[in-house]
């Protein structure tokens, strides 16, 4: 499977200065190159390099090479729509080939720019530190919030696929932001006092609007999704692990407008919308894929309703956020975890074939 490295470059003041007047130079490029072509009707590398590889070349002082990939920038934007003609950011990514660019050991990577090679520093975590070595072809410089970051995609082995014995059902909250059928709880306790303090700052800062509040309104930004990200991601590493030790498929519910079907009060609202559920669900797909545990998305409707014992379905069942308790048999349970039952029920009703063959009788005893 594919995954996507960042790094962090670390340039002094002149490689700074260097790097952001290629970004500009490229970007410019690529929107000259994408006019020509646009103003031509012609859409191929091909015919965009004959008619302006060399004014590429001359009037932005492009090398060979890199005129060669702002040419590519424009022709992958037509790639996706031929009715519009591209104007790129100034400082929108540049793509460095192997030509373009060289790795110099495990901290510095070489780069070219409009005044020829610069060996600029990097720095990076342990986890990417683990696939440095797996580093080749083409990636990508990246210009966010006044820093320079190289994304570079690399293919990694995925584990071998178990084979698995029954279904975890995994209901996602804002409460607790991911329960699981066997009782596990992921709250997001620490997420919201994050995000509580965030809220209350940044409304002290805009009212006060000085000078210096601007400043730490713009120091700010960014760091609570950072904060819910780094849980995101621990959330989803042990939901993985704990589904794999235990030799079980993940049932997640289909959340695909969820934002639109949910109904919240108005003061619900920043918290639930300052809550990633795509993002959760993407880390808990890749991380799923990569250790090899099978997992599909079932429909969510009623899960909150159903009494995971009976299969009795009443609005009424749901007594608050918490509680649930059948009109029925009389089960009571978290509701959280009787979604979550229900969601793997679901999934062994949708796809018994994920489960080994001895298995193909399964039994829930909730």
């Amino acid at each position: 499977m594919k995954l996507t490295l960042q790094l962090k470059l670390i340039p002094t003041i002149e490689q700074y200065t260097a790097l952001l007047e290629t970004m500009h130079a490229f970007n410019a490029a690529a929107s000259y190159a994408a006019q020509v072509g646009f103003a031509d009707h012609v859409f191929s590398q091909q015919a965009i390099h004959r008619r302006c590889y060399r004014a590429l070349r001359d009037h932005f002082e492009l090398s060979s090479q890199m005129a060669v990939r702002a040419i590519g920038k424009a022709v992958e934007t037509f790639r996706r729509d031929k009715k519009t003609c591209p104007v790129f950011r100034p400082d929108g990514a540049i793509t460095y080939d192997e030509r373009l660019l060289g790795w110099k050991g495990p901290a510095h990577v070489s780069l070219l720019t409009l005044h020829g090679r610069e060996v600029v520093a990097m720095i990076y975590g342990e986890y990417q530190a683990g696939f440095l070595q797996r580093l080749k072809g083409q990636v990508d410089l990246v210009y966010h919030n006044g820093t320079f970051y190289l994304y570079a995609t690399i293919e990694i082995p995925e584990d071998t696929p178990i084979e698995p014995t029954r279904f975890l059902g995994v209901d996602l909250g804002i409460v607790n932001l991911a329960t699981d059928s066997d009782g596990n709880s992921y709250t997001g306790e620490a997420l919201e006092v994050v995000r509580a303090r965030a809220a209350t700052a940044r409304q002290t800062f805009q009212s006060t609007n000085t000078k210096g509040a601007r400043r730490r309104l713009k120091k700010m930004a960014g760091k609570q999704a950072n904060f819910q990200r780094d849980v995101n991601h621990t959330i989803s590493k042990r939901l993985v692990q704990y589904a794999k030790d235990t030799k079980a498929a993940l049932s997640l519910e289909n959340l695909t407008g969820i934002r639109d079907r949910m109904t919240v009060r108005v003061r619900q609202r920043a918290r639930h919308h300052n809550w990633s559920f795509r993002q959760l669900r993407e880390f808990l797909t890749y991380k799923a894929q990569r250790a090899g545990v099978p997992l599909l998305f079932v429909d969510p409707r009623n899960t909150s309703r159903t009494c995971s014992r009976c299969g009795f379905v009443d609005k009424r069942n749901r007594r608050s956020q918490a509680d649930f308790s059948c009109l029925r048999c009389g089960h009571t349970a978290h509701a959280d975890l009787n979604a979550a039952r229900n969601l793997a029920t679901r999934g062994f009703v949708s796809a018994p074939d994920l489960l080994a063959p001895s298995q193909g009788q399964l039994a829930f005893a909730w």
